[in-house]
């Protein structure tokens, strides 16, 4: 596997709108919201538009329910072979992708425009993914001509779980979540090419029309998520709390965990794909950020990761990303700094507080970690200087502002051979216990009781990030990658 990289369609295109927030959906948590609309309207003609970014593959979760009776619902989910269904009740007609939807490292604009009034039985329902239409299905059956549909009847409608047996909760973020009440809309309404990149990107919605029972989920009320931004009834929360309101969306892409690389198929994924925990007493368990960082000049990075465990053997790190394939297949060992001395790493070790070469070498950083500690680290991917931290005290007397006291591995071999870029790594050198990490890369998903940015005014960190370094996202990406 080569570097992890942002696909380029919806990462990073300039200009234009900015989406400030998105919800975080993790299933484990059984986080939905629900309303129920006080009449029916237009049961024939409506729009519903989403961006989404996947954090949990291979299981059936539903983005949008409606149930009006025991006869079944019309939903909006992905199966658990990663396919886009559409069932309509109560004419139990189904539109099925051929495509498959498992970048988790992406966002996707899904839009539904509905409209049975046409006469063409392929116009009734049109599917739009990133500003195209999608044509290519597995299963395609298609209402009567001026059916009535059970959506938008004065029944329940909950996003993000089906509601029939509170099951198949979604894990995923959602941002710019509409539904549009009696016009089926192309998806030039939520969104427009960029004239530079070609990137599809959202543009404002708050000038359409949204009918009486639409709705507009900007996801942008502090201590409401579900609130309507076009002024109808809020939607009602439940599993959700405060720290599920993120700045990772669909204009500013945000690293996390990568669950489809990982050496434990045993590993389990939560809140967003931030948080990482190996079954207990598993070995050598290791997982990757989403977005790599490049080896250019002025190239400075910043992360937190919080420590959810004390086991002796738990690593946190920067791994040469040409080298994840070999590290995933091999079961390479990262943590014995002997081993596998061709793969380009530098770790930091919970027990012994180690900052540990591949060749070798050690620094003695005489911290070691305890539950719930906050590790800090600046990279320096440009020049070959880490500098690890722990609760706001770099180690070593370090000062990655000042270029002071880091540590230096551009003599390494590994380095001077070539490499192209960095990711972020976590896991467990060993058995004895699990090493739960939980990621901050800008976007936690763990309260911060601080609140600090970097110079771009990104992130959100418990700690202040050095002058000069950045959170990981597109947006910085873009100017420093």
């Amino acid at each position: 596997m080569t570097a992890q990289t942002i696909l380029p369609a919806n990462s990073a295109a300039s200009g234009g709108f900015e989406v400030a927030n998105s919800c975080r959906f993790d299933s484990g948590s059984s986080a939905y919201m629900h309303k129920t609309p006080d009449s029916a309207s237009n049961r024939r003609t409506f729009t519903i538009s989403t961006w989404i970014k996947r954090s949990k593959l291979g299981a059936s979760q539903f983005v949008y329910n409606v149930r009006p009776d025991s006869n079944g619902a019309t939903g909006i989910f992905f199966t658990s072979g990663d396919v886009l269904f559409l069932t309509i009740e109560p004419i139990s007609k189904t539109l099925v992708t051929n495509r498959v939807f498992r970048d988790i490292s992406a966002w996707y604009h899904i839009v539904y425009a509905i409209d049975t009034t046409q006469g063409t039985a392929a116009n009734r329902i049109k599917l739009y993914v990133n500003g195209v239409q999608e044509t290519s299905f597995s299963a395609a059956s298609y209402p009567d001509e001026n059916a009535d549909l059970d959506v938008n009847t004065a029944n329940p409608i909950n996003i993000g779980r089906r509601l029939e047996n509170s099951s198949d909760f979604i894990g995923a973020y959602l941002s710019e979540f509409v539904f549009i009440d009696g016009l089926a809309l192309a998806p030039t309404s939520f969104g427009e090419f960029d004239e530079d990149s070609g990137i599809w990107k959202p543009k404002r919605v708050s000038g359409l029309t949204f009918g009486t029972n639409g709705f507009y989920l900007n996801f942008q009320a502090s201590g409401n998520l579900g609130n309507d931004a076009s002024g109808g009834t809020d939607l009602t929360e439940s599993g959700l709390a405060a720290t599920d309101q993120s700045t990772d969306t669909c204009t500013n892409n945000s690293a996390t965990w990568n669950s489809l690389v990982h050496f434990s198929t045993s590993a389990t994924f939560s809140e967003g794909n931030l948080k990482v925990a190996p079954t207990e007493n598993t070995s050598r368990v290791y997982t990757v950020s989403t977005i790599a960082m490049p080896t250019v000049s002025g190239s400075k990075w910043y992360a937190e990761f919080k420590y959810l465990e004390t086991n002796d053997h738990a690593l946190i790190g920067i791994l040469d990303a040409k080298q994840i394939s070999f590290v995933f297949h091999n079961n390479s060992d990262l943590d014995n700094q002997n081993g596998d001395t061709s793969v380009g790493r530098v770790t930091y070790r919970s027990g012994n507080g180690l900052i540990k070469f591949p060749s070798g070498q050690s620094v003695d950083s005489s911290v070691t970690l305890s539950n719930n500690d906050i590790v800090m680290i600046a990279l320096d991917s440009g020049s070959g200087k880490i500098w690890f931290g722990v609760n706001g005290t770099w180690t070593n007397s370090g000062d990655p502002a000042a270029d002071s006291n880091g540590v230096d591995f551009s003599g390494q071999s590994w380095w001077t051979s070539g490499v192209e870029d960095f990711v972020f790594f976590a896991g467990s050198g060993n058995t004895g216990g699990h090493d739960d990490w939980e990621a901050n890369f800008g976007s936690p998903s763990f309260a911060i009781s601080s609140g600090n940015a970097d110079g771009n005014g990104y992130g959100n960190f418990e700690f202040a990030p050095p002058s000069g370094y950045f959170s990981l996202n597109t947006k910085n990406l873009a100017e420093y990658g």
